[in-house]
């Protein structure tokens, strides 16, 4: 009986020691992975560009206006996951904004929906999805997906943390 219960002892600390060892199925990896905190603040958008497409072919983004009309616009992400945008022609939008890690951490999304008067962010099913290219703390690059028949091309979104 004593030799069981030591043999059981030591199993089991064997299997504790090789999966305290083992590498972590969750681990994130890749530059992309920014915390959400590196998001927060007040961004305006300095320039807007294309990859893989022709700046005439996307007339609309956001459900709002032409990817150009965004140079300028200022965003206001608090930590809470509310935001405004502000186009420069005066245009407000409030947001509900969040940060997705997808592929294991391989690509980070920002993701936000549109909020109108009376919304709650929680029945709001639709929204949109950027990945992030880059975010230092101070300047950001979101990329738009835009399926081009069957490929995929990108409307480039330059920020600065004012």
């Amino acid at each position: 009986m004593k030799k069981l219960v030591q043999s059981l002892l030591a199993v089991t600390v064997i299997a504790i020691v090789l999966t305290a060892c083992s590498s972590s199925k969750n681990a994130v990896t890749g530059a992309s992975n920014v915390s959400r905190g590196k998001f927060t603040g007040t961004w305006t958008i300095s320039s807007v560009n294309y990859e893989g497409i022709v700046q005439q072919a996307v007339q609309n983004v956001f459900d709002q206006a032409p990817p150009q009309d965004f140079v300028g616009s200022t965003w206001k992400l608090t930590n809470s996951g509310n935001g405004i945008y502000t186009l420069p022609n005066g245009t407000s939008q409030t947001i509900f904004w969040s940060v997705n890690n997808t592929d294991g951490g391989a690509n980070q999304l920002f993701q936000f929906k549109k909020l109108y008067q009376g919304d709650k962010a929680q029945k709001v099913t639709e929204g949109y999805q950027l990945v992030v290219a880059a975010n230092d703390g101070s300047s950001m690059t979101l990329k738009s997906p835009v399926d081009l028949g069957g490929k995929t091309a990108y409307v480039v979104y330059t920020f600065a943390k004012q």
